[in-house]
């Protein structure tokens, strides 16, 4: 994720061209209506009507100008009711209904756990954020200087990994193969850093890589495992997993993408997402990103010193929206969001109405040259917090 709309292909994760989703009478369906969820999913009584007849409607108009196939919005304002509807289709083969107890990719959503588990580690005092990386990784550029405050803020200046031509070129070439974190970094080191330590803010999966290696180091545990037993088990996250490879829990939607070496739209559903490992490889379900919103947003696994340091929010270089430790602010909404080929999601947080927001889509194709779960979460939040318009744009996954 970087801070700029992905307009041209080349702005993307990967280089590929813009090709819109079309249009088809199985995409074009209507919304599924209240959905099945546990009992702590929604207040006893939804939205009142007319702002539920609202949101339907808003919601399905924008997914068909947006050429979404499938959609998840789960909507939570204490006081004022629940929102839960899926709308279109999970696979646009065979016409099936989104379904709202699915299992998605959640891409960079993914950086919000690495680094809840890496501020667990302050807490602990095993590591401080001003230490600089080179006392836990070897090689990095300028790694004496770069700090894990720096990485975790995307102020690092370590050049993206996934904007190196060769890397896109062969993962693209061959979408099942398993990356390791070394094999990751070397892509993105062998670029001269962009920018000293601190000096501005760009997006790079360079900086989750290298705290996903602190976490392994320092706990001596994989990652997978660390986040596990440390963050998803007293979250109480039981449908959130750090995969090893393409595994995917069912139900799950068919994921759609055109960052593909064709340009043309493809399905990325069994993509391998080793890539991305503690950038963006993660999935989870409505539920749990529900659950998961205010206590990223609150801290409630962490220390009131660390999380106050965590929301420390500086500017991006766009205005509305600031990042602190892998969390942005975007007009009083917090959290992230996050994109991989095939999927999008939107999970934040409104401190002031205690309101949650998950947002959960099958596509990561460009409309207009923005990112589409950010159209649809604009429009949902223009209709429900109108003093309060999400706009995420800027923060590029």
């Amino acid at each position: 994720m970087r801070p700029a709309r992905r307009t041209p292909p080349s702005r993307r994760m990967f280089a590929a061209g813009l090709v819109a989703l079309a249009a088809t009478p199985a995409t074009a369906g209507h919304a599924a209506g209240l959905a099945r969820h546990d009992a702590d999913d929604c207040p006893p009584q939804g939205l009142r009507r007319e702002l539920t007849a609202r949101l339907d409607e808003t919601i399905e108009d924008t997914r068909r100008q947006a050429g979404i196939p499938g959609a998840v919005v789960g909507l939570w304002m204490p006081g004022r009711g629940g929102y839960v509807r899926s709308f279109g289709v999970a696979d646009t083969a065979t016409g099936e209904p989104m379904a709202v107890d699915s299992y998605v990719r959640i891409g960079s959503e993914t950086k919000t756990f690495t680094v809840t588990a890496l501020l667990m580690l302050v807490d602990d005092g095993r590591i401080g954020l001003d230490d600089p990386i080179s006392r836990y990784v070897k090689g990095v550029p300028n790694g004496h200087r770069i700090t894990l405050r720096n990485l975790a803020g995307m102020r690092s200046g370590l050049f993206p990994y996934t904007a190196d031509p060769d890397f896109i070129n062969e993962l693209l070439s061959n979408p099942q193969r398993s990356f390791t974190p070394r094999q990751l970094l070397a892509y993105g080191f062998r670029h001269a850093n962009t920018f000293a330590p601190g000096q501005e803010f760009q997006y790079s999966n360079t900086n989750l890589v290298l705290l996903g290696l602190v976490i392994e180091k320092v706990s001596g545990r994989r990652l997978a495992d660390f986040i596990h037993e440390r963050v998803l088990r007293p979250a109480e996250l039981h449908h959130t997993l750090f995969p090893e490879g393409n595994e995917f829990p069912e139900p799950h939607p068919r994921g759609y993408t055109n960052q593909t070496l064709s340009g043309e739209v493809e399905d990325a559903t069994d993509w391998n997402p080793s890539w991305a490992w503690a950038a963006g490889a993660m999935i989870s379900n409505l539920h749990d990103l529900r659950r998961w919103a205010p206590i990223v947003a609150t801290g409630r696994l962490l220390s009131p010193e660390t999380q106050a340091q965590r929301l420390r929010t500086l500017p991006t270089g766009y205005p509305g929206t600031t990042y602190g430790l892998g969390i942005f602010e975007t007009n009083g909404w917090i959290g992230h969001n996050g994109s991989i080929p095939g999927y999008e999601t939107v999970t934040v947080y409104l401190p002031p109405r205690r309101a949650t927001l998950v947002i959960m889509i099958n596509t990561d194709v460009m409309v207009e040259g923005q990112e589409p779960s950010t159209v649809l979460a604009r429009a949902v939040t223009s209709v429900a917090t109108p003093d309060h318009v999400y706009d995420g744009s800027v923060i590029n996954p």
